[in-house]
């Protein structure tokens, strides 16, 4: 996989699924799932935090970074009531363009730096990039699950 292309791509189509109609939004991939609305938004901080771990592996290497619990961050920032959405894209696109700065930048080379995740161990910065696609990938699956696209 092309980490940056992936990014790229997921980036381009993650800023489209803000634009839908609200109907769409309160739709789910299956029963107790986030809706579309809350995947955004969980989309939106996760990758300010994977960004802020990025940001602290090529600053501190091996530095121990702790997990988030993403199900209490949705229920006491409000994914499911009173959050913009437009926070929420603000926040997912200037976040990203920050990692993609720092993976075209530190790509080649991320396999070098280490950190130690607080619930998985060692891990590479390299690793990270890898998984802010994957992750992102991962949950545009679930909003075209939810939107009846696959």
């Amino acid at each position: 996989m092309d980490t940056i292309a992936e990014l790229e791509r997921t980036a381009t189509e993650t800023l489209d699924r803000f634009a839908i109609d609200d109907e769409r939004l309160e739709r789910r991939y299956g029963p107790d799932k986030w809706s579309v609305r809350q995947i955004l938004h969980h989309l939106a901080d996760a990758e300010t935090v994977l960004f802020d771990r990025i940001r602290r592996v090529i600053s501190e290497p091996g530095s121990v970074i702790w997990a988030f619990d993403q199900d209490r961050w949705a229920e006491r920032l409000g994914y499911a009531e009173d959050r913009p959405l437009d926070l929420s894209r603000d926040l997912y696109i200037s976040t990203r363009e920050g990692v993609l700065h720092y993976a075209r930048r530190h790509y080649p080379d991320s396999h070098k730096l280490q950190f130690v995740h607080s619930e998985t161990g060692a891990r590479t910065l390299k690793d990270e990039f890898d998984k802010v696609a994957f992750h992102n990938a991962t949950h545009l699956t679930h909003i075209r699950l939810a939107l009846g696209e696959v």
